[in-house]
């Protein structure tokens, strides 16, 4: 991934860490749809989008709870329980929030330069929101 200097992670608020979080979520998520083969772009765009909503993501990191460290786990409630603006329409409030910490928690990882943890927890997340338990 790309290498930015970054200012000590703790300057960032969750929702900051979130919507880095998001962007790097979905740029595994395109990365491993394009992989599988050829494509129509449309097609790709909606399948990414099963991926990266809100319930996805609430489902994905329940699924991932086991695994995560202390830390870890610490950076999903700030993340969680931090006030955002607006909730999205189509999205319930419960996954919104959790999906909200869980981008916290993937962009708290990307700025601390933890690539190995990240893909392991995009690898994981991704298996779980692939098989639609």
């Amino acid at each position: 991934m790309m290498k930015f200097q970054w200012d000590d992670v703790k300057n960032y608020s969750p929702l900051v860490l979130a919507f880095i979080g998001d962007a790097v979520q979905t740029m595994y998520v395109r990365s491993r749809l394009v992989a599988k083969g050829p494509h129509k772009v449309n097609e790709l765009h909606k399948e990414c989008s099963e991926f990266v909503k809100a319930s996805a993501q609430c489902r994905a990191v329940h699924g991932l709870m086991e695994i995560l460290t202390d830390e870890e786990i610490q950076i999903f409630k700030k993340g969680r329980n931090a006030k955002s603006e607006s909730v999205p329409k189509n999205a319930d409030v419960t996954d919104y929030r959790h999906a909200t910490g869980f981008e916290a928690l993937l962009g708290y990882l990307y700025i601390q330069g933890k690539e190995e943890r990240l893909l392991e927890l995009l690898e994981k997340a991704y298996s779980i929101i692939d098989t639609k338990e």
